[in-house]
């Protein structure tokens, strides 16, 4: 079946950068959504990655891919700096945005950005593939129905290492950071696992070329929740969640891209006694950018995730975004910028 002609949400994508190429890898088996079109700052490099990744146009410029009428969406993989700037462009073009995360660099920014996408009545969402994975949707479930009682502790980290040479990731001036690379992921989990943002946080942080290579914080919640972060750009490998509540724990990987040869899985101990197992929860497991797709596909086109109309179910309810809402991604973003103040000043900042 040809996806244009399928009704499928034609994307149109900024920029040329890695993760670009891996969103358009990761949806091109897709009959729901098409990458239809790409653009990059000159006509040479946007032909040349077009036809490197097999879509059928390109522009040579971001402004010309907002102006294309034969585009319905636009996934913006842009420097964290300019995510607000061009997130909001698209939305006065009347482009619904799918943003890589962190959805920007500020509380104003994110608020700017959201009060563009409702004056044009699109939907503006924050990327974050590993909310589509079923792993993840399983274990919020489990969090919000009290299956390990009430949260009280989670401490939540992702570093690597990176590799030698010119690199965005610590690059000051396009608001690069462990936090804001590798850091995302913890903050964005323990937000949405808590359905608060914090009221205090408190970090410190290693300082290379005006950005921290390194950073700690620790998050404090009105409901009584601790939380910890941390983030490196100089570890080995490694992504990993324990949350703990009253009546329970749980450990997950939450990976973006989990390995498709196997189910993903998560563990979860029930019970608060040293003598309790943990259990295996077995998922499926997606390319993670292919499902966030889809799941923004059926939020835009007003479907459920197998495709039928959200009205089929019969409960009157819209279709499903698996990812962060408009005010979680608010609560991320203030998040982000407090963790930030508060390690430059050395002192904890009050949300």
């Amino acid at each position: 079946m040809d996806q244009l002609a399928s009704g499928a949400l034609r994307v149109g994508v900024l920029g040329a950068a890695k993760i670009a190429r891996s969103f358009i890898s990761g949806v091109k088996p897709s009959t729901r959504v098409v990458v239809a079109a790409v653009a990059s700052r000159t006509a040479e490099k946007a032909e040349r990655f077009a036809r490197e990744t097999g879509v059928p146009r390109f522009h040579a410029s971001y402004e010309a891919l907002l102006a294309d009428p034969e585009i319905d969406a636009v996934y913006n993989p842009l420097p964290n700096s300019l995510h607000a700037e061009w997130s909001i462009r698209a939305c006065e073009a009347g482009k619904h945005v799918l943003c890589e995360k962190p959805l920007c660099t500020s509380g104003d920014e994110a608020r700017a950005m959201f009060t563009a996408a409702r004056k044009k009545g699109v939907h503006l969402v924050e990327g974050y593939p590993y909310r589509a994975q079923p792993q993840t949707i399983s274990l919020l479930e489990l969090i919000h129905s009290g299956a390990i009682g009430q949260l009280q502790l989670i401490q939540s980290s992702f570093g690597f290492t990176l590799s030698a040479g010119p690199n965005i990731r610590i690059n000051s001036q396009l608001a690069g950071g462990s936090l804001m690379d590798a850091g995302t992921y913890p903050v964005s989990l323990i937000c949405m696992a808590a359905k608060e943002r914090p009221s205090r946080v408190h970090a410190v942080a290693h300082w290379t070329h005006g950005v921290d290579s390194a950073l700690a914080a620790t998050l404090e919640f009105k409901s009584g929740l601790l939380a910890q972060i941390t983030s490196s750009f100089s570890t080995s490998v490694h992504r990993q969640a324990l949350i703990a509540g009253t009546a329970g724990v749980m450990q997950t990987p939450f990976l973006n891209h989990p390995p498709l040869d196997r189910p993903a899985e998560f563990l979860v101990k029930r019970g608060i006694g040293a003598d309790k197992d943990y259990e295996k929860v077995q998922t499926p497991a997606l390319n993670g950018f292919r499902a966030e797709a889809e799941s923004f596909a059926g939020l835009v086109r007003g479907t459920n995730t197998d495709g039928t109309a959200a009205s089929a179910t019969g409960t009157g309810a819209a279709a499903r975004w698996d990812g962060p809402s408009p005010g979680e991604s608010m609560d991320i973003a203030l998040t982000l910028e407090a963790i930030l103040q508060s390690a430059r000043a050395g002192r904890p900042v009050d949300l």
